[in-house]
C-alpha cells in the first residue's frame, strides 16, 4: 500500500471535520503501516496492531506501541486502515467495535482503488455513518459505536473458511478460499524421501508443511516460517502429525534463520500491493542458500515469467526446472 491512504485517514482531523482525541484517549489502530505522520495536537497514545513482520518491525522501530494483534478493550477511538481484501477490512472493523467503548468514535480509511467507496456504503447500511472526506485518492468515513449487533453482523458475514484437506482460514490470508495452485504443482513433485530437519519457508496457512508432514516419515523436524502472523496462526491449527512443527514469525529478508535444513520446500511471494517484485522471491531463495546444510535440498514454485534461474545458479551448486504447468514451474536445488 501507498502512504496515500495513511495521509486519507489522518485527513479528517487535520480538515477539523473530527475533533483530536484527548492526550489521556487510547486510541486503538487497526492494519497500522509505517510513513504514518500525526497531525498536529494528536497527542493521544497509540496502541497499534500489524501483523505482517517487515511492517511490525518498521513500527516498532519507529518507537510504536505494535502488537500483532489487537488485544484489551474501552478504547476510547479506533482508527482502521482499510487494505484491498472486502473480508479482512469488515473483520476489521467488526474488531474495532467490539474493543472501543460505547459511544467511541472510529475512523475508517483507504484508496478509492481498493474498493474503500464500497465499503464506505456498505458499513453505512448497517449504521448510518456520522461523515466521510475524500482526499489524496482515497476516502475517510466514521462512526461511533452504539452496541455489539453490527460487530456480530460484519463477523458473521465473514466466517472463518474451511478449504479442501479441512484447513482452517481467515479472508486476508494468501489463497484464503481455496490452495493455491503453485503449491498444489509443488506438493505433486516433491520426492517422498526428505529426511531430517525440514522447513517450509512463506508456510501460510500451512498447506505444503502438511503435505511434507504425510508423506515424509524420515523427519526429525519441521520448521514453519512465515510473515504473515494470522496465517502462521492459522498453520498452528493445520498442521499436525507424528511431529509437532515449530512456528517462526519471521521476515526472512531482513531477519536471519538461526537453525540449518536438510531440506526446504517454498512457494514465496512475489508481489507487494499490486506490484509485481521479483526481487523478493530473490532475496528468499538467498535466505534459503543460507540456511541449508552443505549438500541440503531446496524445492520451489514460481510463476513460469519469473527469473529465477540466475539467482539460484549463484545461490545454488547445481539447480535444475523439474516441473511446469501453463502457469508455474517447479525447481530442485542443491547447495
Amino acid at each position: 500500500m501507498t502512504a496515500e491512504p495513511l495521509k486519507t485517514l489522518f485527513y479528517p482531523f487535520e480538515a477539523e471535520a473530527l475533533p483530536l482525541p484527548r492526550k489521556d484517549a487510547r486510541v486503538l489502530f487497526l492494519g497500522a503501516e509505517p510513513g504514518f505522520r500525526l497531525p498536529e495536537g494528536f497527542d493521544a497514545a497509540l496502541h497499534l496492531v500489524q501483523g505482517f513482520r517487515p511492517h511490525f518491525r518498521a513500527l516498532q522501530a519507529s518507537g510504536h506501541d505494535v502488537m500483532p494483534r489487537a488485544e484489551g478493550e474501552g478504547y476510547d477511538m479506533a482508527l482502521v486502515l482499510a487494505g484491498r481484501h472486502r473480508g479482512q477490512n469488515e473483520l476489521r472493523i467488526a474488531e474495532a467495535i467490539e474493543r472501543v467503548a460505547p459511544g467511541a468514535l472510529i475512523a475508517v480509511a483507504g484508496g478509492k482503488d481498493d474498493g474503500t467507496d464500497s465499503l464506505r456504503k456498505r458499513i453505512n447500511a448497517l449504521a448510518p455513518l456520522d461523515g466521510h472526506l475524500p482526499k489524496h485518492h482515497g476516502v475517510a468515513f466514521w462512526f461511533r459505536r452504539t452496541g455489539p449487533e453490527m460487530a456480530a453482523r460484519l463477523r458473521a458475514g465473514n466466517p472463518d473458511l474451511v478449504v479442501e484437506g479441512g484447513f482452517k482460514t481467515t479472508p486476508g490470508m494468501f489463497s484464503f478460499d481455496r490452495v493455491d495452485a503453485g503449491s498444489k504443482l509443488l506438493a505433486a513433485n516433491l520426492p517422498d524421501d526428505l529426511r531430517g530437519n525440514v522447513a517450509d519457508f512463506c508456510a501460510g496457512w500451512g498447506y505444503l508443511a502438511m503435505e511434507v508432514l504425510q508423506r515424509s516419515h524420515g523427519l526429525t523436524a519441521l520448521d514453519l516460517h512465515e510473515a504473515d502472523f494470522d496465517a502462521l496462526e492459522a498453520a498452528r491449527l493445520n498442521v499436525h502429525g507424528a511431529i509437532e512443527p515449530r512456528l517462526f514469525w519471521i521476515d526472512l529478508l531482513t531477519e536471519a534463520v538461526e537453525r540449518r535444513y536438510d531440506a526446504i520446500v517454498m512457494n514465496p511471494p512475489f508481489h507487494s500491493g499490486r506490484a509485481a517484485e521479483p526481487g523478493i522471491g530473490a532475496g528468499i531463495i538467498r535466505a534459503a542458500s543460507k540456511a541449508l546444510k552443505p549438500g541440503g535440498r531446496l524445492f520451489m514454485v514460481a510463476n513460469r515469467q519469473l527469473p529465477y534461474e540466475q539467482v539460484l545458479s549463484a545461490a545454488f551448486a547445481s539447480h535444475a526446472e523439474i516441473a511446469r504447468d501453463g502457469m508455474f514451474k517447479v525447481f530442485s536445488a542443491r547447495r
